[in-house]
């Protein structure tokens, strides 16, 4: 249940950044024998983040580590703002809000770990998935009910698209109404 304050933050909202590994995924990485990488990501999460793309909600994707895999993934959902092997998320977060023409308040940050923490501590709106560590989830205004990778994202889409108004309306537009 999100409080008035976490809904009035999200109203504010203009910029999401999100972590990569425990929050758009579930933080399993599948290492192939000629050392290959490989992630999941959820349908459901990328869906989520093209109904903000048509809210206007400028995504992002600020992550420490650094994989082709990102890379495509964020091409696929049209972010075009990636981040990889990123040390200090905070200043990251300033980075992209200034370059925006943004206050931090317009900005929601999504981790699920201790490496997150500065960052969440200074956006607008902190969020986390449910299987987010416990220092993550008592800094968070939101936590979703759903684990990374598994609709914690698309969640907070949803919620965001409410606090705004708006879920509705792209309901709408998508039942063809």
């Amino acid at each position: 249940m999100a409080t008035d304050d976490a809904v009035r933050r999200a109203a504010r909202i203009r910029l999401l950044a999100l972590d990569v590994d425990g929050t758009l995924t579930d933080g399993t990485l599948f290492i192939g024998a000629l050392g290959e990488t490989m992630k999941g990501f959820s349908v459901r999460d990328g869906f989520g983040l093209t109904l903000l793309k048509e809210a206007g909600i400028t995504r992002a994707i600020v992550t420490g580590r650094s994989s082709a895999i990102v890379e495509r993934r964020a091409a696929e959902l049209g972010i075009g703002i990636v981040l990889q092997g990123v040390r200090d998320k905070a200043q990251a977060l300033t980075s992209l809000a200034r370059d925006a023409g943004l206050t931090l308040a317009e900005v929601a940050y999504m981790g699920d770990d201790w490496p997150d923490l500065p960052a969440l501590r200074i956006a607008g709106l902190a969020a986390a998935p449910a299987d987010a560590t416990a220092p993550v989830r008592a800094c968070a205004h939101w936590v979703s009910g759903c684990r990374a990778g598994h609709g914690a994202v698309r969640e907070l889409a949803e919620w965001l698209l409410a606090a705004r108004g708006e879920l509705d309306a792209h309901l709408a537009r998508h039942q063809g109404d």
